[in-house]
C-alpha cells in the first residue's frame, strides 16, 4: 500500500480549488491538472463538478482524450456530477460522448434546472446537488453506495466511483466519499 499519494483533479473546467482542502485532510496530495504530463504524475483522478458538455469540448480541442483514456483505464478515477456523465456508459437527454468507463447510464440534468438544486445528507455528509445527473441504470458488479430520491447516487466498481452530488462544497473536510477515494488510491 502507498503511503504519498496525489490525486489529480482535472482542472479544465468545473469545481477543481474545492478539493483541495478535502484531498488534504484525507492525507494525500492535491494537485490541479490540465496537461498529459501532469496526469502521468499523479496516482489517482477526480473529473470534477461542472459543464459536462463543456469538458469535452476542451479535452478534445487540446487533444487530451486518448491520453485521459489510457490514464483513466490503469488508476483510479473518481466522476463528480459532470465527472459521473464523462465515465458513463450511457448517457441520454440528450446523448453525449463518455469514457464509458462505469456500468452506469446517466441521465443529464435529471433532477431539474439550477433553481432544482439543493442539499442532502448522503452517507451522514451534507452534500450538493447542482443540476445533478441520474443514475437511472446500474449494471455488472458495480455496488450502490448511497441513493437518493430512490435513485443510486453513489457508485463504485474496481477502482472507478462516481457521485452525482458535490461532497467538495462542506467546508467540513474531509468528506467521507473523499475518505474512501484516496484509500482507493492507496491500495492499488
Amino acid at each position: 500500500m502507498k503511503t504519498t499519494i496525489k490525486i489529480g483533479v482535472l482542472a479544465l473546467q468545473g469545481a477543481v480549488q474545492p478539493h483541495k482542502a478535502h484531498i488534504e485532510a484525507a492525507g494525500a496530495e492535491f494537485s490541479a491538472v490540465k496537461t498529459l504530463a501532469q496526469c502521468e504524475e499523479v496516482d489517482g483522478f477526480i473529473l470534477p463538478g461542472g459543464e459536462s458538455t463543456t469538458m469535452l469540448k476542451l479535452i478534445e480541442r487540446f487533444e487530451l482524450w486518448d491520453g485521459l483514456m489510457e490514464q483513466f483505464s490503469n488508476k483510479p478515477v473518481w466522476g463528480i456530477c459532470a465527472g459521473s456523465i464523462l465515465l458513463a456508459e450511457k448517457v441520454t437527454n440528450p446523448q453525449q460522448k463518455s469514457f464509458a468507463l462505469m456500468p452506469i447510464t446517466v441521465q443529464r440534468n435529471g433532477y431539474g434546472r439550477q433553481v432544482d438544486s439543493h442539499y442532502a445528507i448522503i452517507g451522514g455528509y451534507n452534500v450538493c446537488f447542482i443540476r445533478a445527473p441520474v443514475i437511472t441504470d446500474v449494471s455488472g458488479d458495480a455496488e450502490i453506495l448511497a441513493e437518493h430520491e430512490g435513485s443510486p447516487v453513489w457508485v463504485k466498481q474496481g477502482l472507478r466511483m462516481v457521485t452525482t452530488f458535490h461532497p467538495e462544497l462542506t467546508t467540513d473536510a474531509p468528506s467521507p466519499m473523499h475518505k474512501m477515494f484516496v484509500q482507493m488510491v492507496k491500495e492499488v
